[in-house]
């Protein structure tokens, strides 16, 4: 095949992924590249991925080595993604609706149950390793996977994502696909890997292996929400359901398979309380800028309240050109105003000019008052 390859997608431990094109007839796909002599990996991968052939998984579409920049380098091609990883998708926060999470997860599960009846196990379940097509959601990365006879196969895969078992370096086998997927589900529905609060790698495997615990699941999650995800983090790989009874679990059950759209709930991160307010942030700002001070559960709800109390408003009015005001008034009244027993009242346009600083005085005396009454119980 002749291509040119294109931009950098990103960068692994074991590959760099480009987008390229074909000279022939302009198809766009993704090409997995590494040096000759390290490919073991992609060699490895590109055996296991040959022989698949499912709409949730992404595509093979073949090899080639290349000699660039005084080096042979091993290429795979594949499928390309144009939404990218649904970590992507969800990082800073950003909210996926309900249904869609639900499609996504019915999509990862057609995906795993395919490749368990194959008897291959991914090892690397996660939200980078799931791609986001128009079609929807397609597992990726198969550097890791094993066919499950393979006893020589070494434990592998991500620390935040591994089961009890794989921690313990026990065994790795579709129990263990099970417990990573629902951790990436965790992941689509909170914007964040699981064990947030353990930084270091080795005491992530460690508290997964030895602790009993399962990654916690927020209490906004619904009921079903909950009780799919409790099936998925039993501790004894015995007791964890199968993928195949994964999918009769009503969470899930009758989800429209076809469901390509993404919708952000404007951009913001999701309070865990109304008191919480201070702490949404915009996308676009959360580049640039480093997020500091959103550590509620450190802080007393008297301390919550006056660091609200003492805070500036931000009131993100428009230009006043670019107001889409209603007019709400009868028709019998002037718009700059009217007087009635001795009041005189503006129209609503004339709101605009102090309505913020009464709304916003109210709120800071309510305030006021909620942090006296609260002085007394802490």
């Amino acid at each position: 095949m002749d291509w040119i390859r294109g931009n950098l997608l990103g960068r692994g431990s074991t590959a760099s992924v480009y987008k390229a094109e074909s000279r022939c007839n302009g198809k766009v796909f993704a090409i997995k590249s590494v040096e000759l002599d390290r490919s073991e990996f992609l060699k490895k991968e590109k055996e296991i991925l040959s022989t698949l052939n499912c709409p949730q998984i992404v595509s093979y579409q073949g090899f080639h080595v290349t000699f660039e920049n005084g080096a042979n380098y091993y290429n795979l091609f594949m499928e390309y993604a144009p939404r990218g990883t649904l970590s992507d998708a969800v990082c800073n926060g950003k909210v996926i609706e309900e249904a869609v999470v639900r499609s996504y997860t019915r999509q990862i599960l057609e995906g795993l149950n395919y490749l368990h009846a194959n008897g291959i196990v991914h090892c690397d379940v996660k939200g980078q390793n799931v791609l986001l097509t128009d079609q929807g959601a397609k597992i990726a990365d198969f550097g890791c996977a094993k066919r499950i006879g393979d006893l020589a196969a070494a434990m592998a895969g991500t620390p935040a994502f591994m089961a009890p078992e794989v921690a313990r370096a026990e065994e790795q086998g579709f129990p263990a696909d099970v417990w990573a997927f629902g951790c990436t589900v965790l992941e689509m529905i909170t914007g964040k890997p699981p064990w947030q609060g353990v930084s270091d790698p080795a005491a992530v495997v460690y508290r997964v292996g030895f602790s009993g615990k399962a990654p916690e699941i927020p209490g906004f999650v619904c009921e079903e929400g909950k009780d799919f995800l409790s099936k998925c983090f039993k501790n004894d790989p015995f007791e964890r359901w199968t993928v195949c009874e994964l999918l009769n679990h009503g969470f899930v059950r009758g989800t429209n398979l076809l469901c390509n759209r993404i919708a952000f709930a404007c951009d913001l991160v999701t309070p865990t309380s109304v008191l919480e307010g201070g702490c949404f942030s915009d996308s676009k700002t959360n580049q640039d800028v480093t997020h500091v001070g959103c550590s509620w559960d450190s802080s007393s709800p008297r301390d919550r309240i006056h660091m609200l109390c003492t805070s500036e408003p931000f009131w993100d009015w428009a230009d006043e050109e670019e107001l889409e005001w209603v007019t709400v008034r009868s028709n019998d009244i002037e718009k700059e105003g009217f007087e009635l027993e001795g009041m005189s009242l503006v129209s609503i346009e004339k709101m605009e000019d102090y309505g913020s600083n009464i709304v916003y005085g109210m709120v800071s005396l309510i305030i006021v008052t909620l942090a006296s009454l609260t002085e007394n119980c802490y």
